[in-house]
């Protein structure tokens, strides 16, 4: 039997059957291999090898295109930076269903594909970041600067420890590179903008320009009493069904959980005091504090000969810095590869355990004051170390901080009370999320109602704008269930149901009748005034003057000398028409006619000042030349972009947002 199924599966007969075998397996490959995104990632930017530009774009051709990808990782972080920045923005106004749209998703992805593409862009040029390039840059972020503006290597260990994610500054050096390679291709686009002085003085003239107006108000018409037939009424409301509707509406009942209503906590006692203080210890001192010195000879960790190399050197530093005499700062100047203590003799500051990487601390704390040690091996190569002072730490005695343990035993025995309650009514809830009764029955808790309201009618503790988000939320409104609780203030929430419901409808006309005959009466009423605007600009063109037909028909002139382009007086809408217009011409006035609120006026341009530049510091016309061309190096930045995309292979995978 296995001598026949040998000789059935040789030759071609295996090939056919292989070839069918690779089909379905071929749908199970991670997409990237075929061209695709991969399965983890949701968008992947391609570009022709630089050797082939015109490389076609097909499997298996494919392979040879140069790829950076995006993953998922990547995508969720950045998108919950913004999502933090939105929130920081616009305050209790934010809304974190609107945020989690489909547009606001692909909004982040599309900036972080165009960071790609400028990466690609980069590596295709042949651009390199230096490390002299990313040092440079690590020392002029203020979040690693001392008081004195100086980089500091303490605090900046410090602070990427201390960072969400914890980074080490080998990763965040690499963060740097990919961050310059990202953009110095645009950051040198937007410094080589270029505006003519010319062109620069042109629109100086133009924005500083100034015109004598004077405006006329017509006389008020008298409010429209004439008939509205029913034809009309029906003919405006078909025509404008989008102004006629009912706004969405809810009702809702409640249950609230506040701190403040709930009966004290009972004061602590003395035992519980003692056990707080003891648990709690640290926080009512400080720690042992060291004041360090070192000296790096940095190497690769991953590279043996240079790690070789340098403990070669630390031992031999280490040697001469135990000589008597010896001064360990100026060897630290002469011999130190960390950029940032080196100019200060090694000298790292007051260091307190959990700052610095294991090894080192680990040989630092074993240390005698005035003792130096070393080599000491750490992830960044090999470490000479000096103590140069302890200073112990200390601690508070339990009498000089009880009324503090008390104050916040007490606060804390309170929030966990409402903690507790609030956690109860969630449970008995969950048994029967359709309803509030039961649960507020077994709590003896008040259910209480509010509505109908609309999203601009809410008042009370709907109007809070967390309720009021969730009250109009999808879930709540189709599915009928209670919330979860929302935060109003610290310990004070409410669990929420919504117990009717009226989407946005069109009104009905029968309802919107007054609403119908009220909008046609204010659109009979603006015709009429711009009629009689009409009229007016009809006497002037015919060569009256504002004053006169000002006198004739009973005009208030306003006159308004001096009015600038670049501020909204009288109003936005008024300054827009009147520097629309156009300049006179042989010491005759311009006219023209501006709408505001469904009543026209009339103005007059009686003179146009552009902007005497003589009078303009040349300091400010020099910022202004830059301005300008800051403007128009972002807007070159912006092409540059745009047209690589084009050149680019961009693919997205949507599910995988």
């Amino acid at each position: 039997m296995l001598q026949k199924l040998r000789d059935k599966t040789s030759g071609w007969i295996v090939t056919v059957i292989l070839g069918l075998l690779m089909i379905p397996f071929l749908f199970v490959i991670d997409n990237s291999y075929l061209g695709g995104v991969g399965a983890q990632n949701v968008a992947k930017v391609s570009a022709p090898p630089t050797w082939w530009r015109s490389a076609p774009g097909w499997w298996p051709m494919s392979l040879l295109w140069e790829h950076h990808e995006i993953s998922a990782n990547d995508f969720r972080t950045r998108f919950e930076q913004a999502r933090m920045q939105a929130r920081t923005q616009q305050g209790e106004d934010f809304d974190p269903r609107k945020f989690e749209s489909t547009e606001s998703k692909l909004e982040v992805l599309d900036q972080m594909i165009d960071e790609q593409v400028m990466r690609l862009s980069g590596e295709q040029a042949g651009l390199v970041i230096s490390d002299a390039a990313v040092r440079e840059t690590i020392a002029s972020i203020p979040a690693f600067l001392n008081q004195e503006g100086k980089f500091d290597g303490t605090q900046y260990r410090a602070t990427l420890a201390a960072g969400n994610p914890p980074r080490t500054p080998a990763q965040f050096e690499a963060q740097v590179r990919e961050s310059l390679q990202t953009s110095i291709i645009p950051a040198a686009l937007q410094g080589a903008g270029f505006v003519t002085a010319a062109d620069a003085d042109r629109l100086m003239k133009l924005l500083g320009e100034t015109r004598d107006v004077e405006l006329a108000a017509l006389p008020e018409l008298p409010a429209d009493t004439a008939e509205v037939t029913d034809a009309q009424i029906k003919a405006w409301y078909d025509g404008h069904t989008k102004d006629f509707r009912q706004p969405e509406t809810v009702s809702l009942e409640y249950v609230e959980i506040n701190a403040a209503t709930l009966p004290a906590a009972t004061a602590a006692d003395e035992a519980t005091l003692r056990k707080r203080y003891d648990d709690e210890k640290a926080r009512f001192g400080t720690q042992e504090t060291r004041l360090a010195s070192h000296i790096l000879f940095a190497a690769d960790a991953s590279d043996a000969a240079a790690m070789k190399a340098a403990e070669q050197k630390a031992t031999a530093i280490a040697a001469q810095a135990k000589a008597p005499g010896a001064d360990f700062a100026a060897l630290a100047k002469a011999n130190s590869d960390d950029t940032g203590s080196k100019q200060g003799g090694g000298d790292l500051g007051w260091v307190e355990r959990g700052v610095m990487v294991k090894p080192f601390e680990d040989a630092l704390f074993a240390m005698k004051a005035g003792e130096i040690s070393g080599p000491v091996k750490t992830e960044f190569g090999y470490h000479v170390l000096q103590l140069r002072e302890i200073k112990p730490g200390q601690s508070r005695p339990f009498e000089e901080v009880r009324d503090q343990l008390a104050a916040e035993q007490l606060k804390a025995d309170s929030e966990g009370k409402f903690s507790q309650l609030s956690g109860r009514l969630v449970d008995e809830v969950y048994k029967n999320p359709s309803s509030l009764t039961a649960a507020a029955e077994t709590l003896k808790l008040p259910v209480q109602t509010v509505g109908p309201f609309t999203r601009e009618t809410a008042s009370g503790i709907a109007a809070n704008p967390a309720v009021l988000r969730a009250a109009f939320s999808d879930v709540l409104t189709q599915d009928g269930t209670v919330s979860d609780p929302i935060e109003i203030a610290p310990n004070h929430s409410v669990m929420i149901r919504v117990t009717q419901h009226s989407p946005e409808q069109a009104l009905p006309l029968d309802k919107a009748r007054d609403r119908v005959i009220a909008a046609i009466r204010a659109d009979r009423t603006r015709q009429a005034s711009e009629k009689a605007a009409d009229a007016v600009l009809a006497k002037l063109k015919a060569g009256q003057t504002l004053q006169a037909v000002a006198a004739e028909d009973k005009l208030q002139v306003s006159p308004l000398p001096g009015l600038p382009r670049t501020q909204p007086v009288p109003t936005p809408e008024i300054n827009r028409a009147i520097f629309a217009a156009a300049q006179p011409a042989e010491g005759k006035p311009t006219y023209g006619k501006v709408e505001v609120q469904g009543r026209y006026l009339v103005f007059a341009v009686n003179k146009v000042t552009p902007a005497n530049l003589d009078e303009v510091p040349a300091d400010q016309k020099q910022q202004f030349k830059q301005q300008l061309e800051q403007l128009d190096g972002m807007s070159a930045a912006q092409e540059f972009v745009k047209t690589a995309r084009k050149r680019f292979k961009v693919q997205t995978e949507e599910s995988n947002l």
